[in-house]
């Protein structure tokens, strides 16, 4: 009888476990549009992430734009993967209480071009939330800006600047380039130009002598 039921549970402790791995996975529905031999890949890079604790969102969304447009399940996979590997990265780089914005946006940069250094020297540069100056790292590199010269420069301007001169800085290196300006160039002029400015904030903030 002892065996039989040895048996019997060997064969039901399994079932458990299989469908506790399922239960754990948690299926994001929206899943449901990739094909039958891409989404048990993509789930299982989601499940991934979700135990290192890194923000799932991103991989889903990264896989439901692949499934848009159409691209081949191998595609998919990859473009998952690395995302995932950037999130890890971007989470080494700017510490373990990053938020999963924090994270997205850091990821970005680095898919950019950016290196982890410069995401571990923003977080020391500026304690606050970093979202604004990744995104306008990354969105400088895609505007044809060498890495070095857009990591330098918000770099230089993260250690006073605020998140609204950041964007401001953006968009005159954005309309410099758009007039035919170099794009090191027109980083350089640009960041020259809001540096003073926010100088000079600083100075008509700061309390005059009698």
């Amino acid at each position: 009888m002892t065996r039989a039921f040895i048996h019997t549970a060997v064969p039901l402790l399994a079932a458990m476990l299989v469908a506790g791995r399922a239960a754990a996975q948690q299926i994001d529905p929206r899943l449901e549009r990739l094909d039958a031999a891409t989404r048990p890949a993509v789930l299982a890079l989601v499940d991934s992430a979700r135990r290192d604790l890194l923000p799932t969102e991103p991989l889903v969304q990264r896989a439901l734009e692949g499934a848009t447009k159409r691209a081949s399940g191998d595609v998919i996979v990859a473009a998952v993967r690395r995302l995932a590997v950037d999130l890890g990265h971007a989470r080494q780089a700017l510490g373990s209480t990053a938020s999963p914005a924090e994270l997205s946006a850091g990821a970005a940069a680095l898919h950019a071009g950016a290196s982890q250094t410069t995401l571990a020297e923003l977080r020391h540069v500026r304690g606050e939330p970093l979202i604004v100056p990744l995104a306008v790292l990354a969105d400088l590199v895609a505007s044809g800006v060498p890495v070095d010269s857009a990591a330098a420069a918000v770099l230089s301007l993260a250690r006073r600047a605020r998140d609204a001169d950041l964007v401001e800085f953006r968009r005159a290196v954005e309309r410099d380039i758009a007039l035919g300006a170099p794009p090191a160039a027109a980083t350089a002029a640009a960041a020259t130009a809001q540096s003073v400015d926010v100088n000079a904030g600083a100075r008509q903030q700061r309390p005059g002598r009698p």
